[in-house]
């Protein structure tokens, strides 16, 4: 590769990083104004039962997850129609199962809550949750339409009408969200607002997008190709969409809807940020990662760590912020019912630590060995089913929310080990960033001390 496609993928990056960035932050400011007006118009209980519809929609979409997108944006046939339509029509085969599946857990929940077998106190327990799991799911069937053109543009680095699309899907969802929230004052505006979003996100995806318009076609060798590459990630996805919102699923079956809802709400916060430099490594990193693996190999590793590197300082620094001053944030945005939420954000914090190594799961796609990922997630699940109920009935929420926190710290192990046998280890940058952990503390600290400094004087 040329000095000049260096220079032009680095612009390339930079480009669709700031859109990414850019739309990420207008989303979760939506997000988390839509999230501070629902928490006005609705009780905690409410947040409780949506968490638990909306992770049967996640889990159930990861858990058949092929890595369409992923493998649009590594195959060399990544931009061929034929190929390009095989993965539509997956798609939408995968999203009608997925709405089906979806229906039957309804039932089997309503069932169960029919004959009494959940703690009264759980939040399984609610004569609400078998309806809005089966409305809300339905998401899945809309979704399955959605154009591949999507994918095509993080396969090119052209960020800029995804977000664009995906700012103003979630627009509409929250003015109809609101609506119908303080019409009804019931779960159903979050429900509603989730299919809105979904539904604008379709339509914007066929008919604002540029790119080929997809229509009903199989190719043997593009689904092959598909299949092969897919049953990786769908292990992969099996595994970490469980490990990834297991804490839900366990602390669900131990705690009532009004404190998951205070979960809920600590998670979010912590999640956003996470969630933000997980999609500007999907969207930034997985493609740029794929072009200089297909044409500048002995590159690979320098440009490993560059798109490491900011990531890793910011996650480290906002960590140690966060735990040492988490409970501000809870204070300034919430009121005083949502308090004990505070705590729980501050032990939460530390799980960003772990989540700054999305670069190398990305690294494996791009480089052809998806099962490196397989095993880091089937480790990260082992070890957050085994850590959380075990603390939990040692120490009791706080204890597993400890679990939740720190259970990643177990796959870091096999990522410097895959990263060893791939010759992408460089122990110098690896410990240089460490310094931003402490660094966020200090700063957490001062903020604290100031803000007890200004009470004391006020008071």
């Amino acid at each position: 590769m040329t000095s000049h496609a260096l220079l032009t993928l680095r612009q390339r990056v930079f480009r669709a990083g700031g859109w990414s960035f850019a739309g990420y932050g207008i989303s979760q400011a939506l997000r988390l104004g839509g999230n501070l007006i629902m928490t006005r118009l609705l009780a905690p209980e409410m947040f409780g039962v949506i968490a638990i519809a909306t992770l049967v929609t996640v889990v159930l979409g990861m858990l058949s997850d092929v890595g369409l997108q992923q493998n649009i944006v590594q195959s060399p046939r990544g931009d061929e129609p034929a190929f390009l339509d095989t993965a539509w029509v997956v798609q939408i085969i995968r999203g009608g199962g997925l709405w089906l599946i979806a229906l039957l857990i309804s039932c089997t929940v309503y069932a169960v809550n029919l004959n009494g077998l959940f703690p009264a106190d759980s939040v399984y327990a609610s004569p609400l949750l078998p309806a809005v799991i089966a409305v809300s799911s339905f998401a899945a069937v809309v979704s399955g339409f959605a154009s591949t053109n999507i994918a095509s543009a993080c396969r090119h680095f052209n960020q800029q009408r995804v977000v664009q699309i995906e700012v103003i899907a979630q627009t509409v969802a929250l003015c109809v969200m609101v609506v119908v929230g303080m019409a009804t004052r019931s779960v159903w505006a979050l429900v509603t607002g989730g299919l809105v979003a979904t539904l604008t996100g379709t339509l914007l995806s066929h008919f604002w997008m540029k790119g080929i318009r997809n229509r009903f076609r199989l190719e043997k060798d593009a689904l092959r190709e598909l299949v092969g590459f897919g049953k990786w990630i769908l292990v992969s996805s099996a595994v970490g969409i469980l490990a990834i919102n297991g804490d839900r699923i366990l602390l669900g079956l131990y705690v009532d809807a009004h404190t998951l809802g205070l979960y809920a709400i600590a998670i979010l916060i912590a999640g956003s940020i996470e969630g933000l430099l997980g999609r500007l490594f999907a969207t930034v990193s997985l493609p740029a990662l794929s072009e200089v693996a297909r044409n500048n190999f002995q590159g690979l590793r320098d440009v490993y760590y560059k798109l490491r590197m900011p990531g890793d300082l910011l996650l480290l620094f906002i960590s140690g912020l966060l735990f040492s001053a988490g409970h501000l944030a809870i204070v300034l945005l919430y009121d005083e019912r949502y308090a004990a939420a505070g705590e729980m954000l501050q032990i939460l914090a530390l799980s960003l630590f772990t989540a700054r190594f999305g670069v190398a799961h990305q690294i494996y796609l791009a480089m052809g060995v998806p099962r490196h990922l397989a095993i880091i997630n089937a480790v990260r699940f082992i070890a957050l089913f085994t850590l959380v109920p075990l603390l939990y009935h040692l120490g009791g929420l706080q204890a597993a929310i400890w679990g939740i926190a720190l259970h990643s710290l177990a796959t870091l192990p096999f990522i410097y080990f895959f990263n060893k046998k791939l010759g992408l280890n460089d122990w110098r940058r690896e410990l240089q960033v460490l310094i931003a952990f402490p660094a966020g503390f200090a700063c957490g600290y001062v903020m604290n001390l100031l803000l007890q400094t200004r009470d004391a004087k006020w008071t």
